[in-house]
């Protein structure tokens, strides 16, 4: 299958408020209990893509959305600010097909071109197929966070992966990161 990549736009708001609802309601990749208002998302997306953070669409040849991504602040503390954290979502009808890791390595691409020095995956329910996905990327392991989550009656460990993007820890940075402050 021929995935593209392209940015996300308001217009997407409702296939990818659709995509996270049933990552909400049948999954532990996240730790919402309640699927978000459609206002939240797209306040959301603003927040997001106004700091200028990668959020990001997967489509199949004829535009069916297959999953989207994004990067965001790993913390809002001014030492964070060349480390961002990834978050994805695949649709569950195209899991499976590659489109986590395609999305993936854009996604990290878009972000190594701010400036970003590194990301984490901040892996819900320790899910072993997002944990398959970082790892073929070239995430390392730095830490497992034990029974952090509750979720459907039953207690869910977090995985913690990072990678060094660009120059990564190589250098000492010369500019600031290409992303906006938040006012």
């Amino acid at each position: 299958m021929k995935i593209r990549i392209r940015d996300a736009v308001p217009a997407d708001l409702p296939i990818i408020s659709e995509i996270y609802r049933e990552s909400v309601l049948t999954n532990v990749a996240t730790y919402e209990l309640e699927p978000p208002s459609d206002e939240e998302m797209a306040s959301r997306f603003a927040a997001i893509t106004g700091q200028n953070y990668p959020y990001i669409i997967a489509e199949d040849g004829s535009g069916k959305v297959l999953g989207y991504a994004y990067a965001s602040p790993f913390r809002t503390r001014p030492a964070y600010r060349y480390l961002a954290e990834d978050s994805i979502y695949v649709a569950s009808d195209s899991r499976g097909l590659g489109v986590g890791g395609t999305l993936l390595d854009a996604l990290m691409s878009a972000t190594a071109s701010l400036g970003i020095r590194q990301m984490i995956a901040v892996i819900g329910g320790a899910a072993p197929a997002s944990i398959a996905v970082h790892e073929k990327a070239g995430f390392k392991h730095v830490g497992r966070l034990p029974a952090s989550g509750f979720k459907f009656g039953q207690w869910i460990d977090t995985v913690l992966m990072q990678i060094e993007l660009g120059e990564g820890v190589d250098t000492i940075p010369t500019e600031e990161p290409g992303l906006r402050k938040v006012t």
